[in-house]
């Protein structure tokens, strides 16, 4: 059958780097931090006392009190980025079939900060069981994809997908796959995270993930720097609306860019840490190409997976090497997390915005926070760093992974009729 093709028509960001799509873009071209001391909890006891906050945000601004209270913050982020895309997008009820827009949303972790606050609740009481009966709808990772549906009477397909890190990549991948099989007209996809609190960053403590950098946590996320000391943790999200190209046509809908073409694998290798060799990063990249029907000459840009973490930025490197071989140099690869932190489970639709924004702008944003080259990391590749780069930028290729070993690999290009 003939694959149907599929489009971005509109965007919604909350970030640590502002709160709206274009806020999120101007933050990454001036290569701002997004990192800051902790507001959320005491940090007194942690080893880590900071994150990549969202910063000026009241969700009395969006919603009321009451509707508040039915909502863990992952699913207000969520909400809250929807509503942007959707607007930015255009789509309404008189050019929609509601039974033919769905949602596929994401989550690493879901209401974390909602199990925390019933489970302390719980064990500060007299062993009575007493639990609020919105604690599962709030807690449960699917809940954003089901209430972004009820807002707007979208009865398409509805669902969540969770791989960790990659979740949000492996969101917009189904949207794709969903959309041009002809099963549905349009999407609002992506992810939101909310895990800055004390059950999460005590328990990443523990894993000696995140970086301790606590004298200039402006500096503390690092991709490719020799000395990277682990991930900064962020939270917010970002939605993008998938549609036919057809669809998006009849509509007269503004196209920001084309989704050409998607991978996905696994490591097969270890919980946590990715294959030394980059192998499934490798495979999940080479298997976009070929869905895009393109060859490594195609690539401009990677936004990489890019944690800032010892292991995690090798193995990359290492598989973008192999990859791109005699071309590497003529690729100019970035890591934006050095700025916004890592969103867990909304980073692939994060980065994803940032790849699409770059070939829409050809501008490259800067990986900040370089001091001093790692040799470990393959220095054959052509890394943008401390400040952005205007350049030609026709086709973008961004990579998510997550623990576990789930890769996945997006790539977009620019729209041409």
């Amino acid at each position: 059958m003939k694959l149907r093709r599929v489009v971005v028509t509109g965007l919604g960001a909350l970030t640590p780097l502002g709160n709206t799509a274009p806020e999120f873009w101007s933050g990454l071209v001036n290569g701002v931090s997004g990192a800051g001391p902790i507001t959320h909890f005491d940090t007194s006891k942690f080893k880590t006392k900071f994150a990549c906050q969202v910063k000026n945000f009241d969700p009395l601004n969006f919603f009321d009190r009451k509707e508040v209270r039915k909502f863990d913050p992952f699913t207000l982020y969520g909400m809250i980025c929807a509503d942007e895309a959707v607007k930015d997008s255009g789509i309404n009820a008189e050019n929609i079939d509601h039974d033919r827009v769905g949602v596929i949303w994401a989550s690493g972790i879901g209401g974390m900060t909602t199990i925390f606050e019933e489970i302390s609740g719980f064990n500060a009481g007299d062993g009575t069981p007493r639990f609020s009966p919105l604690m599962i709808p709030k807690m449960i990772a699917d809940i954003a994809a089901g209430q972004i549906s009820i807002r707007y009477g979208f009865r398409g397909p509805n669902f969540a997908t969770v791989s960790a890190c990659a979740s949000s990549a492996n969101a917009l991948i189904d949207a794709f796959n969903y959309i041009r099989l002809g099963m549905a007209d349009a999407f609002v996809t992506g992810g939101s995270e909310a895990a800055i609190n004390v059950m999460g960053v005590g328990a990443f403590n523990a894993m000696h993930a995140l970086s301790t950098r606590n004298d200039d946590p402006s500096t503390a996320s690092r991709p490719f720097d020799k000395d990277r000391d682990g991930f900064v943790m962020g939270e917010g999200g970002a939605a993008l609306i998938f549609e036919d190209l057809d669809h998006a046509i009849a509509r007269g809908a503004k196209i920001y860019a084309e989704v050409a073409g998607a991978g996905m694998s696994a490591d097969a290798y270890h919980i946590t840490a990715p294959h030394p060799e980059g192998l499934g990063a490798l495979n999940a990249m080479r298997s976009a190409l070929r869905d895009a029907d393109m060859t490594i000459n195609d690539i401009d840009h990677v936004n990489t997976h890019g944690t800032s973490t010892g292991l995690g930025d090798i193995a990359e490197t290492t598989a973008l090497g192999k990859l791109f071989g005699e071309h590497s140099s003529k690729v100019y690869v970035n890591s934006t997390k050095s700025m916004t932190g890592h969103l867990l489970g909304a980073a692939g639709a994060v980065e994803a915005m940032a790849s699409i924004f770059a070939l829409q702008n050809d501008i490259i944003p800067p990986t900040i926070n370089h001091f001093t080259d790692d040799p470990e990391v393959d220095q054959s590749l052509t890394y943008v760093f401390n400040k952005a780069l205007h350049t030609t930028v026709n086709v973008a290729l961004s990579n998510t992974f997550g623990f576990g070993g789930h890769n996945a690999t997006l790539i977009f290009k620019k729209f041409v009729q």
